[in-house]
């Protein structure tokens, strides 16, 4: 009988079909959920030395697990540092022996901060005991339309192609352009106080069977800055029929209305950063999709 010949090696540009095809079976996402994913990380920018897709367990030259890893450079104060979200793992179940490989491969280096934004419950102990701490215990579901809207504040749309932002720097502006182009919302709130970024992205609150249309906070600097913009932001929204926006973090968020819960949404990460539960920008959300 042939022996088993199963090595895990950086995903190529030319695995994405096959990948895509894997990642189907094991989620039961559309091929083409997964393959407009792939595509959108072969175009990104991508800190050099570090694997632009991730890894694949290949036997014999066809993909039997994977695990997606989307890497990009962040500041942290003075510095630069590298960030990863670890995203979409799956081996098929005749080859799960091997899929510690994986994850040995993937987190090995100590100067990355390691993201795991999509846990389910189940999976909160094993994620803990692989060193994993949580920086976002759950999810509040706020109303901002029912904030104050005070005067001598806008708020401005941002588009793709938009040129310089007054008030902005321009790693801020970029963020803000890249994640309209990832179908985002951008937006720019000028206050007596500042201006201040932000991205929301399409999301759904699920009572039961029922999908509720919402927003959900990928980039603010501060949640005090959202608190502070809110009443605009929801009257904003009210235009695309939007009437709640989910805010990852650790409690109920001053002066906003909503309901907070710590059943679904905790966010962990691994490594010398820890980041900030308002800055999902250039994860697994963006670039897939909720």
């Amino acid at each position: 009988m042939a022996q088993t010949m199963v090595r895990c090696r950086e995903i190529r540009e030319s695995d994405a079909e096959a990948i895509a095809d894997l990642l189907t079976r094991g989620f039961g996402r559309s091929h083409a959920y997964w393959i407009g994913g792939l595509r959108r990380q072969a175009q990104r920018a991508v800190p050099e030395g570090y694997p632009r897709f991730g890894y694949m367990l290949d036997n014999d030259g066809a993909p039997v697990g994977v695990l997606l890893l989307l890497y990009t450079m962040r500041r942290n104060g003075d510095e630069t540092a590298v960030r990863c979200n670890l995203s979409s793992w799956y081996v098929e179940p005749a080859f799960r022996s091997y899929a510690p490989l994986l994850t040995r491969i993937a987190q090995r280096h100590e100067e990355v901060t390691y993201l795991n934004i999509s846990p389910a419950s189940r999976t909160w102990p094993l994620v803990e005991m692989q060193g994993f701490q949580s920086y976002g215990r759950g999810l509040f579901f706020s109303l901002p339309l029912l904030s104050r809207a005070p005067r001598g504040t806008t708020i401005e749309t941002v588009a793709a192609d938009a040129g310089e932002i007054g008030g902005l720097d321009a790693a801020e502006t970029e963020l803000l352009k890249r994640h309209a182009r990832y179908g985002c919302l951008s937006l720019v709130c000028r206050t007596l106080q500042g201006v201040f970024p932000f991205v929301l992205q399409s999301a759904r609150m699920r009572r039961g069977r029922i999908a509720l249309p919402a927003m959900r906070l990928i980039y603010c600097r501060d949640v005090a800055d959202y608190a502070a913009c809110a009443g605009h932001i929801g009257r904003l929204l009210l235009r695309y029929g939007m009437i709640s926006v989910i805010v990852d973090g650790n409690g109920r968020i001053s002066g906003l209305v909503g309901l907070y819960t710590e059943r679904r949404g905790r966010k962990y990460f691994k490594g010398p950063h820890r980041p900030r539960p308002t800055d999902l920008t250039d994860t697994e959300l963006v670039l897939y999709g909720p």
